[in-house]
């Protein structure tokens, strides 16, 4: 009887965030890093998810003639609120309105991921709404000059201060917050296993 959870094929994460990277280490996935450049932008008129699953997929794209015998995975969160779509912040004055229109409200989370194995794609999305507080405009300067969230959807991390002394309340996976549906991945991953 084996005590691994899972017996996968090498497993590639074409992701430079260290979050997803940590998550794959908490599930005890073997993987590497390997990034490629690609362009995100999407066509008009999708919706927040079609654009998280539309990008997730050009990612995994950039793969086609690289792989053998290995898993890509590749992922795109993105928040949105009453419709529109908050990427990651252009300046720290962008991060500090960003934060200013989430005070307060509700928005979604969306990550759209794409799986690459034996030239199948597979792609499926999470949605998480998260609700934050009313938050002052000391506290989003404060995280935004000492946290530096350019790299991030929306501006925030929420596993960082503002999501700890934040965020009201999530309805749906805290993971796919972070930036990779953990649950759902597992999932996909097992059906793969060697």
């Amino acid at each position: 009887m084996t005590t691994e959870p899972m017996n996968l094929p090498k497993v590639i994460l074409a992701s430079k965030s260290p979050r997803r990277q940590e998550l794959l280490r908490l599930m005890n996935i073997d993987f590497r890093v390997v990034l490629k450049e690609v362009d995100e932008s999407y066509p008009e008129g999708l919706t927040p998810t079609e654009i998280a699953l539309h990008i997730a997929e050009k990612k995994c794209h950039a793969f086609d003639e690289m792989v053998e015998d290995e898993v890509v995975v590749t992922a795109d969160t993105i928040v949105s609120i009453d419709g529109q779509i908050l990427g990651k912040p252009e300046s720290p004055e962008h991060a500090i309105a960003m934060l200013q229109t989430l005070s307060g409200r509700k928005h979604q989370v969306i990550t759209g991921v794409c799986i690459l194995y034996n030239q199948q794609y597979n792609l499926f999305y999470d949605v998480s709404e998260v609700l934050f507080r009313p938050l002052t405009d000391g506290e989003i300067a404060y995280y935004v000059n000492k946290y530096q969230p350019l790299d991030k959807a929306g501006s925030y991390g929420i596993q960082e201060w503002i999501g700890l002394i934040g965020i009201e309340r999530i309805d749906g996976s805290y993971t796919n917050v972070v930036g990779l549906p953990t649950e759902k991945l597992y999932q996909q991953l097992l059906k793969l296993q060697k």
